[in-house]
């Protein structure tokens, strides 16, 4: 008789992946700030790990785009400038339409169900009052729309440039401020449009999201660049 098939076992994390992990949550908790630099001595040592394993860590992070990597000296968090925000909300915007309008064209009750959830999971994490966790709902969100409508094509593009949309995410809602319900208002008109099957309206309606978000970051760090020319110039 032919051998019945067997459910494999599950693997547990490598240690190189829990490292990997550890990091980036690290990195985009905000304990570490943009331009920061981080000493793998240092780290190894507080993670409990071998440099070799930290080191795969960080390249990973490196590759992911938030970290950057100075030849034979340090690593150090990526720090965004106007142009990178600018490049980041347009190319988001693009995948992001393109996965509301096509959850909205096939929307169900199992669908519109777990985009509700996804939802309240971001009502939720505004409301603890973190503005970490407000943003890991809000990357949450999005996330779990884009995989949500089977475009395996659209996963693969969004996953690529994930984690510097979760540190654009970071660096956007810090403006927001202590009312972390604005990014809960920033989402309805998308969500309302999305929720009730209107496709075009809901792509319109994620650009716009974006667009406005995206641009007060532009105009954010462009702010910021000017200071800190005049700072150093003075």
């Amino acid at each position: 008789m032919p051998a019945k098939n067997r459910i494999a076992p599950v693997s547990k994390l490598s240690v190189e992946a829990q490292a990997t992990q550890s990091l980036r949550d690290y990195v985009l908790s905000g304990a570490v700030k943009p331009g920061e630099k981080l000493t793998e001595v240092a780290l190894a040592d507080e993670m409990g790990v071998a440099r070799a394993t930290l080191r795969f860590g960080l390249n990973r992070l490196a590759a992911e785009g938030l970290l950057v990597k100075t030849p034979y000296t340090s690593w150090e968090v990526r720090t965004l400038t106007a142009d990178d925000a600018w490049e980041l909300w347009t190319l988001r915007a693009s995948l992001e339409s393109l996965a509301v309008r096509l959850a909205a064209e096939n929307m169900g009750p199992r669908l519109r169900d777990r985009l509700q959830e996804a939802f309240d999971d971001l009502v939720t994490a505004c409301a603890s009052g973190s503005a970490v966790t407000a943003s890991e709902g809000d990357i949450g969100l999005h996330r779990t729309i884009v995989n949500s409508v089977g475009h395996t094509r659209l996963a693969d593009q969004y996953k690529l440039v994930e984690q510097q949309v979760r540190l654009y995410i970071n660096i956007s809602n810090t403006l927001v401020g202590s009312d972390l319900s604005g990014i809960v208002d920033q989402h309805r008109a998308m969500m309302d449009a999305l929720l009730r099957g209107d496709g075009p309206k809901a792509a319109h309606e994620a650009w716009l999201h974006n667009e406005s978000e995206g641009g007060k970051l532009v105009a954010y760090l462009h702010q910021r660049a000017k200071m800190e020319a005049a700072g150093a110039t003075q």
